[in-house]
């Protein structure tokens, strides 16, 4: 059985506990019925205080955590932490697609404003418009006119090109500059390995030296 297929039954030597355990790590995202079983024989052979922390945990992140009613961001508090900063940039909102991308950002160190999360992109294929996203937030955010540049850092991919340009568009009538993410070679890499659409962008992002 590959990797990415769906379990076909419980075995019959298998426990019913087990099997519903095994089921439902099969239907976290990523995680195929050998994984699954994995997950859960390790759990089985740990010792009860690990399983019993790591359930704990689980229903702790969903009795006690929320989204921020000012940027959607996963928090305890409302607002969170970044959103009551006064020592965060007030004049400046970058909108991500998922609360993860904000913990890649703040560990670079290069940015002191606001964030928005969008919780997804513009995806036609898995059934995803604009009105599934948080663009009113966004937008009733924008209002106040305290916020002069929007930094779109979705991902350089079809459906977070066209979710960013999209972004633009709507909040174009605002007056607001709108900038993207430069794209471009990474620190380190050498130019033989790199794409022609890395290249690319890496020319035409270029800067004085």
């Amino acid at each position: 059985m590959s990797e990415g297929a769906p379990p076909t039954g419980r075995p019959a030597s298998t426990a019913a506990p087990v099997a519903r355990l095994i089921e439902a790590f099969h239907r976290l995202p990523g995680i195929g019925p050998k994984s699954a079983q994995r997950l859960t024989y390790h759990l089985l052979r740990a010792p009860q205080e690990e399983a019993r922390t790591l359930a704990q945990a689980i229903v702790e992140m969903k009795e006690k955590t929320t989204l921020c009613s000012v940027c959607q961001n996963v928090t305890e508090d409302d607002p969170c932490g970044i959103c009551t900063d006064p020592q965060r940039d007030q004049s400046s909102i970058c909108v991500v697609e998922e609360p993860l991308d904000i913990l890649a950002l703040e560990r670079s160190g290069g940015y002191r404003g606001l964030y928005h999360v969008l919780h997804g992109v513009i995806s036609p294929m898995e059934g995803v418009g604009p009105e599934d996203l948080k663009l009113n937030e966004l937008v009733a955010r924008l209002r106040n006119g305290t916020v002069r540049e929007v930094i779109m850092a979705t991902n350089p991919n079809l459906e977070g090109e066209a979710t960013a340009m999209y972004v633009s568009r709507l909040l174009s009538p605002m007056g607001l500059r709108v900038t993207r993410l430069a794209r471009g070679l990474p620190t380190g890499a050498d130019l033989e390995y790199a794409d022609d659409v890395t290249l690319a962008q890496a020319l035409e992002n270029r800067q004085e030296v």
